[in-house]
């Protein structure tokens, strides 16, 4: 597996003020948005691509376009944050979606909803905004390869070390693209020093 971690000072900045708790849910939202742009770069960085005849104003030419459709798998809630950038950047992409909620007694997470476009043929990014004790993200990606998904990666904004380690274990092949590789968990399955609950913020709840 290969964790990707963003090297960008627009990423760094966004993320610092992604951490303050004095952030409020409306800029919270924007700078989601922001950063989420960047790691879609990032985790789309290697598309392949093919040619095509176009005609310009002075003179046809031959350029190149993307070659596969891309399909997003947002891990409900706090994953919806991420889906906008993804829709205005790419032309041709298909959205499916996970539902998955933690028991924060637990910290497992069962499953509500499921609904995927088909996979085959696509590159397929699973995203969630945290990657902490990594269980959503590999019960998320099971579901996905058991429905064809092959060219698969997760894409999130933080990570533990924990949660990398766990998806490693389960899904050795899957790239990890994240803007931040925090320090560990804690007692109650947060990441430190992490941003809190990101769906809550996001959503002020």
């Amino acid at each position: 597996m290969a964790l990707t971690i963003i090297q960008h000072p627009l990423a760094a900045h966004l993320l610092t003020h992604l951490r303050d708790q004095t952030t409020k849910p409306a800029l919270f939202r924007t700078l989601c948005h922001q950063i989420t742009l960047l790691l879609a770069l990032e985790a789309t960085r290697d598309l392949a691509t093919e040619e095509k005849a176009v005609k310009t104003p002075l003179e046809p030419c031959r350029s190149r376009v993307l070659a596969r459709p891309l399909a997003i798998i947002p891990i409900l809630r706090a994953g919806l944050g991420m889906v906008e950038p993804f829709l205005g950047l790419f032309p041709d992409v298909s959205v499916g979606y996970v539902g998955l909620e933690r028991d924060h007694a637990t910290a497992i997470a069962h499953s509500y909803y499921c609904k995927l476009p088909p996979l085959g043929g696509r590159r397929v990014l699973v995203i969630d905004p945290m990657l902490a004790t990594g269980g959503s993200a590999a019960q998320a990606l099971d579901v996905v390869t058991a429905a064809g998904g092959t060219d698969v990666a997760l894409v999130c904004i933080v990570a533990a070390p924990e949660g990398v380690a766990f998806v490693e274990q389960r899904h050795a092949a899957v790239p990890i693209i994240t803007a931040a590789l925090d320090r560990e968990l804690n007692a109650k399955k947060y990441i430190l020093p992490g941003l809190g609950d990101f769906g809550d913020r996001l959503y002020g709840t």
